[in-house]
């Protein structure tokens, strides 16, 4: 959602502090709430004591001084006992009921009647607009018809003196100036501070000017431009629907999020309970469940979309849950409605996946509150989604119903309130690949009706000059409704690295046997110039990606349309650049959340060049036979199965991308296919209109139908209306307007598209659905019979022989990417790489199936980790703690030693961290570090052996061999290696047993009579102790412990201690600045040959 409501306190707050007048009263006020401590607010704020006050709700609760909920002319004294009476109370107000709970308090301003004024400013779509009246107050009455209007151009600034000519005529003279100047500020901040509605009534003009009563909303997206001026900014609910813990969780989540996550509580002891995937499929969902009599039942309102990962709709589905298997039980059971639309691009095998693990978690709560489950979806790997569910419903004990896109969208919601006989689930096509085998196309669904007998070539060709069939008086005077916008000789940069996007816009081309790839180029700042390998059906093809659009544009001037992947922060940028081209003809802009004041910017230029823009947030558009933006219409497998391959007889227009491709399915199984479709986007003011493309569409000879879809929220649909009075639309239009259960709900309730919230009666999806039936345009009775209505219209038309059906071609079959098929499970392939120890895959690291989120909240250590990556299991702490004290043990021993001297030489001569470590590293040995794989060998041979520590001695002076671990230059029996004695000591009173080293022990006995310091040093004591720990603390087999001796995981010990102390080294010769190192002279002893032989 856009435009949000804020407190009364923080827009007078933000108002004041941005505007620079002394002319304005300073903003005074505190907060009240049932948490206050008076005392210290009074000590604050010690105006209270003295002056006469003013207290009210501030709860976006509209004609508060009508409903007797604002106090005036009182001391502190009144202000309590006036409070007492209603803080914390609960009230209705229409038809919301809710509780008091915030309340401000102001110094009360004496003034006269006449000194009250109304000010309002908000925005349009292609202008500002203040609205003023020289009487404010209570009793303004109808501000429409009595105000004075000003609209302001795009863009432009405002004067005092424009003001002062257009607004106050009827204002007295000496006021004038004052109140013309802070208007003219006023709406600077609207501007800067991206305000989208700003009401004060009244306003008091006295010496100074006090606002008295403010109603605000702010554009939340402009969030991240605006965020040093507004501060933190608390956005409340609307009066009578309280603020969830919950709400806020998946509000937090969304942030943190690419995808989209959105959770309002109705009624938390609702029956009927939703989670939908699609800001237009949740309010169609909820529409047919209030249209079926579930208005007062309805939960919940939410929905994810957006491609969200297992583990976020793991979280959505899990909270969604845990609402509703809490409180009370009801009588026939709770009902939990999983639906959706055909996705675009969110793969819906990998979000069920996440619904999945929610439900297994809440299986018992689930059977407790008996719960029944009616799931319907489509989309990218849906087969498999739909399965995962249906091996779920055998298990869980409740039940559980599956349907995909052979089932209408909305049918599940009348099996779930028993208005509908619940179908028997359809298990067929279980793979979306069976679409792609050869002729299957033909053969899918049989009773769908043929294209017409306009070719595909002819209907996919630029016809802006041929005349249509319908009457001139419906030639629009606009150039852009007049000519197509795609045909399949258009070609298209695309603006980011998308790769899945662009692969799929190849395969169709290929699918609808374009010559050649709709995609010329790609254009990403972030990288050089380079190119990326696509595949063209069975052949890989190059495309360039570009650093600079000006080259893009330069190298490849046939593309005429842009397709913009960027960011939220990046849209308008890179818009604003791309409209200095005039090469490009229509620009689609993927991105959601763009501040309202941007878009209208560029609506404003792109019709000012006659460039078409399609979106903000949407999913672009589709011409079968010829060209598809992105994403739209998802997989192949849909591509296929929805006929969008070749070019139908109907044309559509949707603000839903989610809800295009489902229309695409139901256009395409009760007519002959779609020929054009379109979705504006779903915010308030998207870059082009529905009339912007039905007139397109009308003046097209191979449009015979049209559909629209549009949704609460708006006045465009009363165009289309006027377009059919006026007959200047003459086509048949099957038209609905989604949202219808707006007028239900007790409060306001923002659906997820940021338009889709009426401002008025006009814009409510039951007025506009009225007024287009009204008008002459066929409107079902609701979204559950808008296939049969198109189908009805599409029958009439094949009767009237205004389409005559043809027969069906398959398209081309083109392969399926590996990656894809390998995900759906078709396909198997042994992997080139194996591992055990560690999953990244997920949403959270995975060491040895430990999360990393466990193994931090338990404090297991680098010991702990080490037994988890190292050794596949988890450790006994004394084997962790042991660990740890080997790695702090052998950290360093000195810059003396070999790897100590070469890290810190190949420091010096200047080379980098990695390279100097390694150099360290690469001298580690048997000479050097490497003893204790060794010792442990030699030592478990000798005890396994049965060798009595005297014969181990003896049979290894025998073999001339040393004892690995035994010996050191400068420690002895008599003057002990501390970190020997400390080890030791930990080991034996925390190990289990010690028989190896306890061996080991009495062999240093015999070595250390001969010379004192042949006694067991560091690298044999762990090599012998870590023995002990494998094959002694439970956790091993026999087998296993000498299989980690074997493959030198002692050594790795060493390695790992010894590193940290290289670095130390690399990082101390650094900070000491020393330079490049060259060894003196008198340090080498010269030995060369005396006299040089003769070879001759």
């Amino acid at each position: 959602m856009s435009a949000k409501a804020i407190y009364e306190a923080t827009g007078k707050e933000l108002v004041t502090s941005n505007i620079d007048s002394s002319d304005i009263a300073k903003n005074r006020y505190v907060t009240i709430t049932a948490d206050s401590d008076w005392d210290k607010i009074t000590a604050e704020n010690p105006w209270l004591l003295t002056e006469k006050l003013v207290v009210k709700p501030d709860q976006l609760i509209k004609r508060r001084g009508k409903l007797g909920l604002i106090k005036v002319n009182v001391d502190l004294a009144g202000v309590k006992t006036w409070l007492g009476s209603r803080l914390n109370q609960e009230i209705k107000i229409g038809e919301a009921t809710g509780l008091l709970k915030n309340f401000i308090i102001e110094p009360f301003v004496a003034h006269k009647d006449e000194d009250e004024v109304y000010v309002c400013i908000y925005c349009q779509r292609n202008c500002d607009v203040i609205l003023f009246h020289h009487e404010g107050g209570v009793d303004i009455g109808d501000v429409d018809a009595k105000a004075v209007k000003m609209e302001i151009e795009l863009g432009s600034k405002v004067t005092a003196a424009q003001v002062k000519e257009k607004l106050l005529a009827k204002v007295t003279p000496s006021k004038q100036e004052m109140i013309a100047k802070f208007i003219a500020q006023l709406y600077k901040q609207f501007q800067e501070l991206y305000f989208t509605y700003l009401e004060i009534n009244p306003l008091v003009v006295t010496d100074k000017i006090y606002i008295l009563d403010m109603a605000a909303k702010l554009d939340a997206t402009a969030e991240y431009l605006c965020k040093s001026k507004w501060g933190e900014i608390n956005f409340p609910p609307p009066f009578g629907r309280e603020a969830f813990p919950e709400e806020a969780y998946i509000a937090d989540l969304d942030a943190k999020s690419g995808a989209s996550l959105k959770l309002t509580i109705l009624n938390p002891k609702g029956r009927i309970w939703t989670m939908v995937a699609g800001g237009g499929a949740s309010v169609i969902y909820s529409d047919t469940i209030c249209d079926l009599g579930g208005a007062s039942e309805l939960a919940n309102y939410g929905e994810y979309s957006g491609a969200p990962t297992e583990q976020q709709t793991f979280e959505y589905a899990k909270t969604l849950l845990s609402l509703m298997t809490k409180g009370e039980k009801h009588p026939k059971g709770k009902v939990l409605i999983i639906g959706g639309g055909i996705a675009n691009f969110t793969n819906v095998a990998a979000t069920f996946k996440g619904i999945v693990r929610a439900l297994q978690q809440y299986k018992a709560k689930l059977q407790e509150y008996q719960v029944s489950i009616f799931v319907r979806r489509g989309g990218p790997n849906y087969q498999e989604g739909l399965r995962v569910m249906r091996e779920l419903g055998s298990s869980l004990g409740v039940p559980m119903h599956v349907y995909g896109t052979e089932t209408h969208m909305t049918a599940i919601v009348g099996m779930a309130l028993g208005t509908r006989e619940i179908q028997d689930e359809n298990k067929g096509d279980q793979m979306t690949a069976s679409f792609l085998l050869a002729g299957s196309a033909k053969s899918q669904d049989s009773a769908t009706p043929a294209a017409s007998k306009a070719e595909s070539s002819v209907a996919c060709k630029d016809t802006s000059s041929t005349t249509t069939d319908a009457p001139s008086t419906a030639q629009a005077s606009d150039s852009k409704s007049s000519k197509p916008l795609f045909s399949n000789e258009t070609y298209s940069l695309i603006w980011g690295l998308q790769p899945r996007a662009v692969q799929g816009m190849l395969d169709f081309d290929h699918s609808c046997r374009r010559r050649a790839p709709s995609v010329v180029g790609m254009i990403y700042p972030f990288t050089g110039d380079h190119k990326q390998k696509f595949y063209w059906g069975h052949k890989e093809i190059l495309i360039p990606v570009y650093k600079s659009m000006e080259k893009a544009m330069k190298t490849h001037p046939e593309a005429d349309v842009l397709i913009s992947f960027a960011s939220l922060r990046s849209a308008y940028e890179s818009t604003l650049e791309t409209l200095k081209y005039k090469q490009i003809r229509t620009i689609a802009i993927i991105a959601e959340g763009i501040p309202e004041n941007m878009t209208r910017h560029l609506i404003t230029l792109a019709n000012n060049q006659g460039v078409t823009i399609i979106g903000p947030a949407t999913v672009g558009g589709i011409k079968p036979g010829c060209f598809k933006i992105g994403n739209t219409g998802g997989m192949l497998d849909n591509i296929l199965s929805s006929k969008l391959y070749r070019p139908g007889s109907v044309a559509y227009v949707s603000r839903s991308g989610g809800m295009s491709n489902e229309l695409n399915n139901i256009v395409s199984r009760h007519t002959n296919g779609v020929f054009e479709g379109v979705a504006i986007g779903g915010d308030r003011y998207p870059g082009s209109t529905f009339m912007d493309h039905i007139m397109r569409y009308h003046n097209d000879p191979n449009v015979k139908m049209l559909v629209m879809l549009g949704e609460v929220g708006g006045i465009e649909e009363y165009q289309v209306c006027s377009a059919i009075r006026d007959k200047r639309l003459t086509k048949p239009i099957v038209a609905w307007c989604i949202g219808t259960c707006a007028s239900m709900f007790t409060s306001e309730v923002q659906f997820g598209h940021a338009g889709a919230c009426a401002n008025g009666e006009a814009e409510t999806a039951r007025a506009k659905n009225k007024a287009l039936e009204e008008a002459g345009a066929y409107v079902p009775r609701s979204f559950d019979d808008l296939g049969e209505k198109i189908g009805e219209v599409y029958k009439k038309l094949v009767e009237d022989k205004v389409i005559v059906p043809s027969e069906e071609v398959p398209p081309p079959t083109v392969p399926m990417d590996y990656s894809w098929a390998r995900e759906l499970g078709l396909i198997r392939k042994p992997a080139s790489f194996m591992t055990s120890i560690v999953d990244e895959r997920g949403q959270e690291l995975i060491y040895a199936g430990m999360p990393i989120t466990q193994i931090m909240k338990e404090e297991m250590g680098i010991g702990g980790v080490l037994s988890l990556l190292w050794f596949q299991r988890r450790l006994p702490t004394y084997a962790t703690k042991f660990i740890e004290m080997c790695l702090m043990v052998t950290a360093d021993h000195g810059p003396a030693v070999s790897g100590a001297h070469n890290t810190i030489i190949t420091a010096r001569a200047g080379k980098d961290l990695v390279s100097s470590l390694c150099s360290g590293l690469l001298t580690i040995g048997e000479r050097f570090g490497g003893a204790l794989d060794m010792a442990a060998k030699q030592f478990s041979e000798a005890y396994d052996s049965n060798l009595i520590p005297n014969e181990f001695v003896n049979e290894m002076r025998k073999q001339h061999k040393l004892i690995m671990g035994i010996g050191h230059r400068v420690k002895s029996i008599n003057n002990p290696d501390m970190r020997v004695v400390l080890l030791k000591d930990f080991a034996q009173k925390n190990f289990p047993v010690t028989p190896l080293l306890d061996y080991a022990l009495q062999v240093e006995k015999i070595t250390t009579a001969k010379k004192p310091n042949l006694i067991l040093n560091v690298d044999g004591f762990i090599g012998v102790a870590f023995v002990d720990l494998l094959r002694n603390c439970g956790a091993f087999t026999p087998e296993e412990a000498n299989e980690y001796v074997e493959i030198g995981a002692l050594n790795g010990l060493f390695v790992l201690g010894r590193s940290m102390g290289f670095i130390g080294h690399y990082l101390d010769q650094k900070r000491l600045k020393q330079g490049l190192y060259r060894h003196p002279w008198d340090d080498i002893s010269y030995i060369l040959p005396e006299n040089l032989p003769d070879m001759q």
